[in-house]
Protein backbone atom coordinates (compact mmCIF):
# COMPACT_ATOMS: atom_id res chain seq x y z
CA UNK A 1 0.00 0.00 0.00
CA UNK A 2 1.20 3.13 -1.46
CA UNK A 3 0.87 6.75 0.84
CA UNK A 4 -1.67 8.28 -0.84
CA UNK A 5 -3.28 4.69 -1.19
CA UNK A 6 -3.35 4.53 3.26
CA UNK A 7 -4.10 8.68 3.18
CA UNK A 8 -7.19 8.14 1.16
CA UNK A 9 -8.21 5.28 3.36
CA UNK A 10 -7.56 7.28 6.48
CA UNK A 11 -9.56 10.12 4.62
CA UNK A 12 -12.59 8.37 3.62
CA UNK A 13 -12.95 6.46 6.86
CA UNK A 14 -12.73 9.49 8.89
CA UNK A 15 -15.32 11.25 6.65
CA UNK A 16 -17.82 8.23 6.86
CA UNK A 17 -17.68 8.48 10.80
CA UNK A 18 -17.69 12.32 11.27
CA UNK A 19 -20.57 12.63 8.40
CA UNK A 20 -22.77 9.35 9.23
CA UNK A 21 -22.32 10.34 12.91
CA UNK A 22 -23.80 13.56 12.62
CA UNK A 23 -26.29 12.59 10.11
CA UNK A 24 -27.33 10.10 12.75
CA UNK A 25 -27.44 12.50 15.67
CA UNK A 26 -29.39 14.95 13.08
CA UNK A 27 -32.01 12.26 11.80
CA UNK A 28 -31.85 9.74 15.21
CA UNK A 29 -31.03 11.27 18.08
CA UNK A 30 -31.99 15.06 18.22
CA UNK A 31 -35.90 13.67 17.11
CA UNK A 32 -35.52 10.81 20.10
CA UNK A 33 -34.73 13.05 22.41
CA UNK A 34 -37.01 16.20 21.40
CA UNK A 35 -40.00 13.48 21.76
CA UNK A 36 -39.19 11.42 24.74
CA UNK A 37 -37.61 14.09 27.17
CA UNK A 38 -39.31 17.55 29.13
CA UNK A 39 -38.16 20.82 27.23
CA UNK A 40 -35.98 21.08 30.78
CA UNK A 41 -34.19 17.49 30.55
CA UNK A 42 -33.70 17.37 26.47
CA UNK A 43 -30.18 19.10 26.54
CA UNK A 44 -28.60 16.72 29.83
CA UNK A 45 -29.99 13.74 27.93
CA UNK A 46 -28.79 15.06 24.08
CA UNK A 47 -25.28 15.70 25.69
CA UNK A 48 -25.26 11.83 27.77
CA UNK A 49 -25.49 10.64 24.41
CA UNK A 50 -23.49 13.04 21.80
CA UNK A 51 -21.03 13.28 24.32
CA UNK A 52 -19.58 10.31 23.64
CA UNK A 53 -19.42 11.09 19.63
CA UNK A 54 -18.06 15.14 19.99
CA UNK A 55 -14.96 12.88 21.33
CA UNK A 56 -14.82 10.12 18.31
CA UNK A 57 -15.41 13.59 15.90
CA UNK A 58 -12.81 15.38 17.20
CA UNK A 59 -10.55 12.74 16.41
CA UNK A 60 -12.25 12.07 13.14
CA UNK A 61 -12.24 16.20 12.01
CA UNK A 62 -8.23 16.03 13.08
CA UNK A 63 -7.78 12.34 10.96
CA UNK A 64 -9.60 14.18 8.14
CA UNK A 65 -7.78 17.19 7.98
CA UNK A 66 -4.50 16.11 8.34
CA UNK A 67 -4.86 13.93 5.63
CA UNK A 68 -6.74 16.24 3.27
CA UNK A 69 -3.94 18.12 3.87
CA UNK A 70 -1.53 15.74 3.30
CA UNK A 71 -2.80 14.28 -0.53
CA UNK A 72 -3.38 18.16 -1.31
CA UNK A 73 0.40 18.50 -0.36
CA UNK A 74 1.79 14.88 -1.91
CA UNK A 75 -0.21 15.60 -5.17
CA UNK A 76 0.68 19.48 -5.48
CA UNK A 77 -3.12 20.25 -5.73
CA UNK A 78 -3.00 23.51 -3.93
CA UNK A 79 -4.40 25.19 -7.87
CA UNK A 80 -7.59 23.20 -7.64
CA UNK A 81 -8.42 26.30 -4.58
CA UNK A 82 -8.27 28.78 -8.12
CA UNK A 83 -10.33 27.40 -10.17
CA UNK A 84 -14.52 27.20 -9.41
CA UNK A 85 -14.81 24.02 -11.12
CA UNK A 86 -13.39 22.91 -7.76
CA UNK A 87 -15.96 24.27 -5.75
CA UNK A 88 -15.61 20.84 -3.77
CA UNK A 89 -12.54 21.60 -2.71
CA UNK A 90 -13.42 24.60 -0.84
CA UNK A 91 -16.67 23.07 0.35
CA UNK A 92 -14.43 20.53 1.89
CA UNK A 93 -12.04 23.04 3.28
CA UNK A 94 -14.72 24.92 4.85
CA UNK A 95 -16.66 22.05 6.17
CA UNK A 96 -14.22 21.08 7.78
CA UNK A 97 -13.01 24.23 9.18
CA UNK A 98 -16.44 25.24 10.54
CA UNK A 99 -16.15 21.21 12.55
CA UNK A 100 -12.44 22.07 13.74
CA UNK A 101 -13.29 25.60 14.92
CA UNK A 102 -16.85 24.37 16.66
CA UNK A 103 -15.02 21.10 17.89
CA UNK A 104 -11.72 21.95 18.99
CA UNK A 105 -11.91 25.61 19.75
CA UNK A 106 -14.90 27.05 20.62
CA UNK A 107 -16.91 24.00 22.54
CA UNK A 108 -14.21 23.18 25.05
CA UNK A 109 -13.54 26.68 25.40
CA UNK A 110 -16.65 28.59 25.71
CA UNK A 111 -19.23 27.31 23.33
CA UNK A 112 -20.53 24.35 26.09
CA UNK A 113 -20.70 26.44 28.89
CA UNK A 114 -22.66 28.96 26.89
CA UNK A 115 -25.15 26.30 25.73
CA UNK A 116 -25.83 25.23 29.34
CA UNK A 117 -26.21 29.14 30.70
CA UNK A 118 -28.76 29.58 27.36
CA UNK A 119 -30.45 26.17 28.44
CA UNK A 120 -30.86 27.21 32.40
CA UNK A 121 -33.40 30.09 31.43
CA UNK A 122 -34.92 28.68 27.60
CA UNK A 123 -33.70 25.32 27.45
CA UNK A 124 -36.45 25.17 24.03
CA UNK A 125 -35.12 27.42 22.21
CA UNK A 126 -31.82 26.22 23.16
CA UNK A 127 -32.72 22.72 22.11
CA UNK A 128 -34.16 24.22 19.05
CA UNK A 129 -31.15 26.13 17.84
CA UNK A 130 -28.76 23.02 18.07
CA UNK A 131 -31.76 20.94 15.95
CA UNK A 132 -31.57 23.95 13.27
CA UNK A 133 -27.67 23.89 13.40
CA UNK A 134 -27.26 19.95 13.33
CA UNK A 135 -29.98 20.05 10.21
CA UNK A 136 -27.96 23.12 8.44
CA UNK A 137 -24.70 21.19 8.66
CA UNK A 138 -25.99 18.13 7.75
CA UNK A 139 -27.30 19.27 4.39
CA UNK A 140 -24.09 21.40 3.80
CA UNK A 141 -22.18 17.95 4.56
CA UNK A 142 -23.93 15.54 2.52
CA UNK A 143 -23.61 18.15 -0.14
CA UNK A 144 -20.33 18.54 -0.07
CA UNK A 145 -19.55 14.72 0.13
CA UNK A 146 -21.48 14.71 -2.97
CA UNK A 147 -19.48 17.03 -5.10
CA UNK A 148 -16.42 16.16 -3.70
CA UNK A 149 -17.49 12.09 -4.99
CA UNK A 150 -18.47 13.23 -8.22
CA UNK A 151 -15.77 15.94 -8.66
CA UNK A 152 -12.98 13.58 -7.84
CA UNK A 153 -14.38 11.09 -9.92
CA UNK A 154 -13.99 13.27 -13.08
CA UNK A 155 -16.99 15.47 -13.13
CA UNK A 156 -14.98 18.79 -12.04
CA UNK A 157 -17.18 20.88 -13.90
CA UNK A 158 -20.37 19.66 -12.15
CA UNK A 159 -21.35 22.71 -10.15
CA UNK A 160 -24.14 22.68 -7.51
Amino acid sequence: MDDMMLARAIHVLAIVHWIGGLTLVTLVLLPAVARMAAPAERLAMFEAVEGRFSVQARISVTLAGLSGLYMTWRLDAWWRFTDPQYWWMHAMLGLWLVFAVVLLVAEPLFLHAWFHRAAATAPDRVFRLITRAHRLLTAVAWITVAGAVAGSHGMAGLLP
